[in-house]
């Protein structure tokens, strides 16, 4: 639900950028006084809900509003802060690494107004309330994956992007062990934003992408792999110390911060 001049007397705070520049065109207009408007900007930052505070001007701050990480936490809690983020204006919600169980649970527990636009991307395991937005960036980001055990990963990643309004190119099962499937995305790869790798067992895949892609590449190591992988530290190191310039990396299976980072790339915009 998009906010509306006529509504900013029945909000609290507002979450996104956007949001905020409707505040100030309400006050440009006449619309609010500028003292009433500091007003909403300064009050109720979070919300205390006893086992949680939902934090409700990160948007504001970061650009992007809160995001659950659903491990550890109850349906009940998790619906509990989505229908806080939701009541104090945050349009869309996602919460990651959310089981199925759990997914229904969630829907259960939320009122009929935030079940209507709940969903759940078992591929991804993510709950989103409110749909993905159009996508804004000045490109796409590709999500590279190794193999088809690295897609739960994978999709963490792409679908986080969309989320923050991104466009996504897949490449799936795309791994060194068969090279030509790569090269066949050469033109993908080429002309992205930004590319997310991810891959398991010894790593290699983000080295090769690195010596290929002008953009920036963002290495996902997973857990993927036999006994010497060490759960994705064998992957981990390898693209720590990856040869190609340009390649950054972000924790085992962390699909969320390499989708969120490769997403604040695609929205870079070019300073004067």
């Amino acid at each position: 639900m998009r906010l509306q001049p006529s509504d900013l007397h029945e909000r609290k705070v507002f979450v996104e950028k956007k949001e905020l520049e409707a505040l100030f065109a309400a006050v440009a207009a006449g619309e609010m006084s500028a003292q009433d408007a500091v007003v909403r900007v300064q009050t109720e930052p979070f919300c205390d809900l006893g086992y949680a505070k939902p934090d409700m001007q990160r948007g504001i701050r970061q650009g992007v509003s809160e995001v659950i990480y659903g491990a550890g936490k109850t349906a009940e809690q998790i619906a509990g802060i989505v229908a806080a983020l939701r009541a104090n204006g945050q349009r869309r919600v996602m919460a990651t690494r959310v089981d199925a169980a759990k997914a229904c649970a969630i829907r259960e527990a939320l009122a009929s107004a935030d079940a209507a636009d709940f969903s759940y991307r078992e591929d991804a395991r993510m709950v989103i309330v409110g749909g993905v937005p159009e996508p804004d960036g000045n490109g796409y980001i590709a999500v590279a994956a190794a193999g088809t055990s690295d897609l739960a990963v994978a999709e963490e990643a792409a679908l986080t992007a969309e989320m923050l309004g991104s466009r996504v190119v897949r490449l799936y099962d795309v791994g060194v062990a068969g090279l030509h499937r790569l090269l066949a995305h050469a033109d993908d790869i080429a002309c992205a934003q930004a590319v997310v790798a991810v891959a398991g067992m010894e790593g290699a895949l983000p080295s090769v992408i690195g010596g290929m892609a002008s953009c920036p590449v963002i290495a996902v190591p997973t857990s993927v792999g036999y006994g010497a992988s060490f759960g994705g530290v064998t992957a981990l190191l390898a693209m720590l110390n990856s040869c190609a310039s340009g390649v950054s990396v972000v924790n085992i299976d962390n699909g969320f911060g390499g989708g969120y980072q490769a997403a604040l790339i695609d929205h870079a915009r070019i300073r004067s």
